[in-house]
């Protein structure tokens, strides 16, 4: 059980490496006005992949009806009294229509000038602006459009409810600047989506926003993908038991890769993509975007400059060095938390009762922890997570390299921000064991004078 949950470490300690498996869709540009909503929309599973090349094609009904259940979806956690909800719309793919279709998703629910009709509500709100005169309602309604309307409707009523996830999130001072601290697990999950309008607008009201990685960095993600893959010749069969790689082959081919694509890659690559697959819930958005990366996209999308303070090559290293026995058993055990009980098969009954405990404990540690993400519990999540205790006994090969000189690295990173002359403002976003214990971002910075609160709650 020990050993699975030091596996979930990583998930708040390192940049979201791991690869990408399908290749992406040629972006379109996307028209200026819309920006700053992509992340959202994105994040929130309004579309996928298709708003970067369809954008500016009428949306259909299939791509309508998946938008107002994600809306339904978000509008249900909001917990706002429900109500009679007696009205009949026309509901089809022109402005008009798809503004009702949205408006019904809000009716059943006793919101503030929700009986003033749709267009008047949901004008009331911002999610539809015209161009002045005219709001065209009987123009067919484009993809992009239709993704804002439901992102702007979306995050509209979250905030007249002072609702949405908070953030682990300290502001550090000194010298004139500031440099709000957040700590980031790299995953989509617990309904993490959308984020509360304060922690929203600190990300888009920042001069530079700084992540354990620049994710904007071709260069730096050309390098690191060069690194997960071998080079001399020889196949992860080569690497692995026979029996561990037919496992690792049957897992991964329902996902759409073939054996020669598996063969390719190293055991610690695969290693992290299965962590990652099994940290996902029904609650993961279909884009199953993990926060470091929407902070990055809003961040860049607000024209705001990105910095990475390690780079893809570091983090790569930190995996690429380990031993091959360590890189064999760490693939066999995230395959097996990937698997759950479908790993259990000729466990003793006894084994398979240990087994269940830890798979269960694992998903209740990483709910755990999104929960205090999502409400500022940074007293809870220092508490819950185990840094501290891992640093004390650094005998796991990965665990050590984890921690070793990352911590420092940042406070110096954090420091040198601060010292600068002038009135700054940005945003540190990395992994949440950074900032916490003994030897985090946090008690590093007071150590060196500054003052560091928690973000007071909205």
């Amino acid at each position: 059980m020990k050993k699975l949950l030091t596996l979930l470490l990583a998930f708040g300690l390192l940049g979201s490496t791991v690869p990408v498996f399908a290749a992406e869709a040629q972006a379109d540009p996307i028209p200026a006005w819309a920006y700053g909503e992509v992340a959202d929309i994105y994040a929130m599973g309004l579309t996928g992949d298709e708003i970067y090349t369809d954008h500016s094609k009428p949306v259909t009904q299939e791509q309508l009806d998946k938008m107002t259940q994600v809306v339904a979806d978000k509008l249900a956690l909001l917990e706002v009294e429900q109500r009679s909800s007696d009205g009949s719309f026309v509901l089809d793919t022109t402005r008009g229509g798809v503004l009702n279709a949205l408006y019904m998703e809000a009716l059943p629910y006793a919101f503030a000038e929700v009986d003033a009709g749709p267009v008047e509500f949901l004008s009331s709100l911002g999610v539809v602006h015209g161009d002045g005169a005219d709001l065209a309602l009987d123009r067919p309604c484009t993809l992009l459009e239709a993704a804002c309307f439901a992102n702007r409707m979306i995050l509209a009523l979250y905030d007249q409810q002072n609702a949405g996830s908070l953030g682990l999130l300290w502001k550090a001072e000194g010298n004139g600047n500031t440099l709000y601290l957040l700590g980031s697990i790299h995953t989509d999950r617990g309904n993490l989506y959308p984020f509360h309008k304060q922690l929203r607008d600190i990300i888009t009201g920042v001069e530079l926003a700084a992540f354990e990685l620049d994710f904007n960095s071709q260069e730096g993600i050309d390098e690191f993908t060069a690194m997960q893959v071998y080079s001399d010749g020889t196949t992860l069969k080569d690497h692995i038991s026979t029996e561990l790689y037919q496992e690792v082959v049957d897992a991964l081919t329902p996902l759409g890769m073939t054996e020669e694509e598996i063969a390719l890659f190293k055991p610690w690559t695969l290693a992290n993509s299965f962590t990652s697959l099994s940290m996902k819930d029904e609650s993961t958005s279909d884009n199953a975007m993990a926060l470091d990366l929407y902070v990055n996209a809003k961040a860049s999308n607000a024209g705001i400059s990105v910095e990475g303070i390690e780079t893809y090559a570091f983090q790569g290293k930190i995996f690429d060095d380990l031993s091959d026995e360590y890189q064999e058993n760490y693939l066999a055990m995230t395959l097996s938390m990937y698997l759950g009980m479908d790993a259990a098969e000729g466990l003793s009954e006894e084994e398979r009762a240990a087994y269940e405990a830890a798979l269960k404990e694992q998903d209740a540690a990483v709910d755990r922890w999104m929960a205090q993400w999502k409400t500022r519990n940074t007293e809870g999540f220092a508490n819950d997570y185990p840094k501290d205790e891992i640093q004390a006994n650094p005998s796991d090969e990965l665990n050590s390299k984890l921690f070793e000189g990352r911590d420092p690295n940042m406070i110096a990173w954090a420091d040198r921000y601060l010292k600068q002359s002038g009135s700054h403002t940005g945003i540190m976003t990395v992994g949440a064991g950074h900032m916490i214990g003994k030897t985090g971002v946090v008690q590093g910075l007071k150590d060196l004078g500054y003052t560091v609160e928690v973000m007071p709650l909205p």
